[in-house]
């Protein structure tokens, strides 16, 4: 019989019981239980044990450890501030050495603009972050006021947005999306706070998850921006020859520039070498065009 439609069993647990040898022991009653627990476990649908599984256990999986998980909403902030303290720092040495500073001046400059930066970064961060999330904030509470206040079109709303996620619609009541529908709109119209999330999850991209933090965010930015511009700031402290330090400076950024881009890599599951090397590219076009810039300048002052 087809424990999923509903015929009733009945199985006798009754202390009474007795088997081929006397009374059935605590230890016997109990293997049958489960074994009849494990006979309707068995008649259940794959989906149906799937529905009501509530252990979580794909957490441990492997495949699922190779996400890179609530990180992700950083890793923007990572990669730009490291990436902008090595390119900005480095570019801005490249042009005050070409134009003919001595080692020192070329410290100090690499010193202000790594400060500079680096707060210009934290601050940028900081205030479009925190934008970002009032924005949502402020979309939310709108669609709060919607749902309460216009449930009808903001469930024919929700009905659409089911269709841009591949549920599609119905065209007669016999169709097998009609009842998915129709369950996911029945449930959605007793539960506001449910509507809401969903609304929220499939019409801004956002869930609870995907929040970022400005202070995070702000600190992400300056601290890597300040480890990026130190490629370009440390051969000055080492050595008076303006020359060996701009030398040390182009191999310490260099090869930090290559480092990211694989490091980067490992998040987007992308072709290192290519990341590696389309950052590379960018760092020294960019350095020889300040280098060029700074050598005209010297000349169009010096004459």
């Amino acid at each position: 019989m087809d424990l999923e439609k509903g015929e009733k069993h009945v199985v006798n647990f009754d202390n009474n019981a007795t088997t081929e040898g006397g009374a059935e022991t605590t230890d016997e009653k109990e293997a049958r239980r489960r074994a009849f627990a494990n006979k309707r476990d068995n008649k259940k649908s794959t989906m149906t044990l799937l529905t009501t599984d509530n252990t979580k256990t794909y957490k441990d999986q492997d495949y699922k450890k190779a996400h890179v998980g609530e990180s992700r909403e950083y890793w923007r902030d990572m990669i730009l501030g490291v990436n902008d303290g090595l390119v900005s720092t480095f570019l801005l040495v490249a042009g005050v050495f070409g134009s003919g500073m001595e080692s020192r001046a070329i410290l100090l400059t690499a010193v202000a603009g790594m400060i500079a930066g680096a707060i210009s970064m934290a601050g940028g961060e900081y205030v479009a972050t925190k934008t970002q999330e009032e924005i949502k904030t402020a979309e939310c509470a709108l669609e709060a006021q919607s749902i309460k206040d216009h449930k009808k079109d903001e469930l024919r709303y929700l009905s659409d947005l089911l269709t841009h996620i591949g549920i599609p619609e119905a065209q007669t009541d016999e169709d097998e999306a009609f009842g998915i529908r129709r369950a996911m709109l029945g449930y959605y119209d007793k539960h506001d706070d449910a509507h809401l999330k969903i609304n929220v999850a499939l019409a801004f991209g956002s869930v609870d998850s995907s929040e970022r933090s400005p202070f995070i965010a702000g600190g992400v930015a300056f601290a890597l921006f300040t480890l990026g511009s130190l490629t370009s700031v440390v051969p000055f402290f080492i050595t008076d020859d303006a020359t060996a330090g701009f030398i040390a400076s182009f191999v310490c950024t260099m090869t930090a520039i290559l480092l990211v881009g694989g490091v980067k890599t490992w998040a987007t599951k992308t072709v290192w070498w290519r990341s590696a090397l389309e950052n590379f590219v960018i760092t020294s076009g960019g350095g020889g065009i300040a280098y060029g810039i700074g050598v005209g300048f010297d000349k169009i002052v010096g004459n």
